[in-house]
């Protein structure tokens, strides 16, 4: 017999399994001799109040062994004499959707303009030591997309979009630790990441499919109003119909569907720095406990929105236990994101906070139509690089200095490894961001007494939190509005934020793409 039932018990009681079952026990009256095992089913930290508790739902194998399987699998044919499609862009998107072309009986040929995802570490490497962008591998573009590098943050809001439970087991399927279908918060950890990648690519390989790296689309063939596959730099032609998940950094794609006069729309986003506070201060004050996360808590994380200036504010991406990167695309650009290891273990967090911003607030870019706000964030990203010192230096504040607007005279200790120079953000920031972010740090310190501090330090610039692009394609069929056999698909075409709502996008696409090549006619 199996038996669920909700526990809140302390985290010391919820770091041991077995003080879990005697707990389980004791609540549930079932003797514990009976009980052969437990399996956390849910997982997550209360910690609103003084005393920390952790919520378990917790399942119970009562006189019976426990033997149902961590995770579901899902089966992949062999599809290699199938009709086939093109998916441009391996990221997550791009890769779920490869592998549901799989699951449908179409064989996906996958185009990256980047490198694998073990050769990309030598080129963010050379952006950390040497400040050297490749703008064609990076920590945006390459295999896994920029979701490779960014903690693997597995939370989505966007629920009702697609099968969050099947996306978090073809993860498990491929590697992941089958905690992630536990935890309120699930993430996998950059260290991670990259080995689960790798098996996705080999589990399209193996099913028949092909992924080729090093091999950027140039342009899209177009023929009678259809799309019929995609030129690329290499010379190399692809045809089928095609999966256009190539990311929000891969902007000569906006240019190039600007160009063959495919339908696009400017699209809001949010723009601001990246905040990096002592890990131990930012447990203190989620924990309340001057001792911090003590031995059985994990890093804290935060999140906020508040309204500033009739915008809405708010943190965004939060790395606990984390690091800085430099997520330049390409030159005279200086960029900041943020990713975790699995353990959350270096002693700083650190989180975007970004403010709202949509096209009409800039109308001097108006002339830029459809790629207005795309230029306003490739100026602010030049500025960046221009007060940074040219190089992949930031520009950084103290934060309490910035919302006081006072330069400042030093800097603390950061995580971010190209370095950092201090610099009067607060007065070469757009005001329309600047005195927002001063107003929305003032309202945040009032809640999180001791998070308005100059222990903690801004970094610029915080730019690539979604596409400043959206590529326009109908709600039911998911291909594009005038186009047919394109399907706009992912962050970079504006319908998805973060690597789980990518992939259930990917899917989506997918799943409409087989649709119509199950319903056409054969010539």
């Amino acid at each position: 017999m199996q038996k669920d039932i909700d526990l809140r018990i302390t985290p010391e009681q919820a770091s041991d399994i077995e003080k879990v079952k005697r707990v389980f026990s004791s609540q549930s009256g079932i003797p514990l001799k009976d009980i052969n095992s437990v399996r956390i089913v849910r997982r997550s930290i209360d910690a609103r109040q003084r005393n920390i508790y952790i919520n378990l739902k917790v399942r119970a194998y009562i006189n019976e062994e426990e033997n149902d399987p961590a995770f579901t699998s899902t089966y992949y044919p062999n599809v290699k004499d199938c009709t086939q499609a093109i998916v441009v862009g391996a990221g997550p998107a791009g890769l779920f959707a490869a592998l549901r072309l799989i699951e449908l009986g179409i064989r996906p040929i996958v185009v990256e303009r980047g490198k694998n995802v073990r050769d990309r570490k030598r080129d963010t490497a050379l952006m950390n030591r040497e400040h050297v962008v490749n703008p064609e591998s990076n920590y945006c573009f390459g295999e896994g997309g920029a979701g490779a590098y960014s903690d693997g943050k597995l939370y989505t809001r966007s629920k009702k979009r697609g099968n969050v439970e099947k996306i978090l087991n073809v993860f498990c399927q491929h590697g992941a630790d089958a905690s992630i279908l536990v935890d309120a918060h699930p993430h996998i950890g950059t260290d991670k990441l990259p080995g689960i990648i790798e098996k996705m690519r080999v589990q399209i390989i193996l099913s028949g499919g092909e992924v080729h790296f090093e091999t950027r689309m140039e342009k899209l063939i177009i023929e009678q109003g259809e799309v019929k596959g995609i030129e690329t730099t290499t010379g190399k032609v692809f045809k089928g119909p095609v999966i256009l998940a190539t990311g929000h950094s891969a902007r000569d794609v906006y240019y190039m569907l600007y160009d063959q006069k495919i339908k696009i729309e400017a699209k809001g986003l949010a723009i601001g720095f990246r905040i990096e506070h002592p890990s131990h201060l930012i447990d203190q004050i989620q924990y309340h406990c001057k001792e911090g996360r003590g031995k059985y808590l994990p890093a804290a994380e935060y999140s906020f929105v508040v309204q500033a200036g009739g915008r809405g504010v708010y943190s965004f991406c939060m790395c606990p236990g984390g690091t800085i990167v430099p997520s330049a695309s390409g030159p005279k650009q200086v960029v900041v994101n943020g990713m975790s290891p699995s353990n959350r273990g270096s002693r700083w967090s650190n989180s975007g906070v970004v403010v709202e911003i949509h096209p009409e607030d800039f109308p001097e870019y108006a002339k830029y139509n459809e790629l207005a706000l795309l230029k306003f964030v490739e100026d602010i990203e030049e500025l960046a690089w221009l007060h940074g010192g040219k190089s992949q230096v930031a520009p950084a504040q103290r934060m309490y200095d910035f919302v006081n607007g006072k330069k400042s005279d030093s800097l603390p200790d950061t995580s971010y490894s190209p370095g950092v120079i201090s610099s009067p953000m607060h007065e070469w920031m757009p005001s329309f961001i600047s005195t927002r972010l001063q107003e929305a740090f003032r309202k945040v310190g009032q809640n999180y007494n001791g998070y308005l501090t100059n222990e903690a330090i801004l970094l610029a610039v915080e730019s690539r939190t979604s596409s400043p692009v959206r590529i326009l394609r109908d709600r039911e069929t998911m291909e594009h509005i005038e186009i047919t056999g394109l399907y706009p698909c992912g962050e970079g075409a504006g319908y998805a934020g973060g690597i789980v709502s990518a992939a259930m996008d990917g899917e989506r696409c997918a799943e409409a793409l087989a649709k119509i090549i199950k319903e056409k006619p054969k010539e």
